[in-house]
């Protein structure tokens, strides 16, 4: 019978790792889209190639 127990606990965590991997994302970011460039150019336009 402790066998039995030990092998359900086992499957049951490998497979609440497996549905974790594949279930949809939780995540809660919000959606920013494209944001502008608001720095300053660079000096040396050839400094970088």
């Amino acid at each position: 019978m402790k066998i039995f127990t030990w092998v359900q606990n086992t499957v049951q965590y490998l497979w609440d790792g497996v549905s974790r991997l594949f279930k949809p994302t939780d995540d809660d970011y919000p959606n920013t889209g494209v944001q502008p460039f608001s720095g300053d150019p660079g000096d040396d336009s050839q400094k970088y190639s």
